[in-house]
């Protein structure tokens, strides 16, 4: 049974390279941090609060269910993503910068809310397929972009809340960026330094520490933003992320040439199950995931 998207398409050729599905997410987590409303809403209306891998993994599996999964597993991913989204409205309850004031409302039924959605995902896994498999042309990036805009659609985003064009999203995405519009609430900050590997990756179920895996993370980000979120960045640190993205480039330039490599494409949503669940292991343990979000996550009015 075939799915919403074509086995040639250029988005499950982006998301089956097991580097991108990797990546991607906590990219796209960190960089999506810097909107207040879209972090709030989606932070006051989870139940995996104290527990961001498994809300990541979550998300993840969802997304790669609907861009990778037949049409029935699709429309149960889809189907589920309706029901957690019911409840997404109200108003911030912190102040998020000029644009975001206390009082802004926020919805998961907003149009343009959702398409910020898809903006985020869509650029973390452009940046990646770029950075580590290679670059892609024009016409891909404009595939890339009409799939996308398709996925938001499917989750119920009109067509209209989507720019016209691939070229139209990258100049109104790097507008934004530079803008005064991007603002950490507390919350975003401790959740998106951590998700960065600033204090060392401990992923839950996975190895102690993965420098390879901050160094991608950490690279992969505009330095706009490692400098919002305090992230320190070296002439040392942007050696090895270039070593890095070469050598992952390469690796796909030469085995790319043996066909289909199980190692290097494929699903990923098995490792997104091994962090899901060692995270929940480690809260039954009576541990914590991220020190300190139970301090901030209230939102306080500052």
């Amino acid at each position: 049974m075939s799915g919403y998207f074509a086995a040639d398409s250029m988005v499950v050729r982006a998301m089956r390279q097991r580097v991108v599905g990797l990546s991607w997410g906590q990219r796209a987590l960190v960089i999506g941090g810097l909107h207040p409303r879209l972090f709030v809403g989606t932070a006051q209306h989870t139940v995996h609060r104290a527990t961001p891998y498994t809300r990541l993994a979550l998300t993840a599996r969802l997304m790669e269910t609907v861009f990778l999964g037949t049409k029935e597993e699709a429309d149960r991913a889809l189907a589920f993503t309706a029901k957690r989204h019911v409840p997404v409205e109200g108003t911030m309850e912190v102040p998020g910068g000029p644009a975001h004031p206390v009082g802004s409302p926020y919805s998961a039924a907003d149009p343009g809310l959702m398409w910020w959605t898809a903006a985020f995902a869509l650029d973390s896994v452009e940046f990646m397929y770029d950075a580590l498999v290679r670059p892609l042309r024009p016409d891909e990036r404009e595939e890339l972009f009409d799939d996308f805009v398709t996925w938001a659609g499917l989750f119920g985003m009109p067509a209209s809340a989507a720019p016209a064009s691939y070229p139209d999203f990258r100049r109104r995405f790097d507008a934004w960026l530079t803008s005064d519009e991007p603002y950490l609430v507390d919350e975003a900050r401790l959740v998106g330094r951590h998700i960065a590997g600033t204090a060392g990756y401990h992923l839950p179920g996975g190895p102690p520490t993965s420098e390879t895996l901050r160094t991608v993370v950490q690279g992969s980000l505009p330095a706009l933003v490692r400098e919002h979120y305090g992230i320190p960045w070296s002439a040392a640190a942007e050696r090895r992320w270039r070593a890095v993205r070469t050598a992952s480039r390469l690796a796909h330039g030469r085995l790319s040439l043996l066909g289909p490599t199980p190692l290097l494409r494929g699903r990923s949503e098995h490792f997104y199950k091994i962090v899901q669940q060692g995270e929940q292991a480690l809260v039954r343990r009576g541990g914590v995931s991220i020190p300190g979000v139970s301090d901030v996550s209230a939102l306080r009015r500052a």
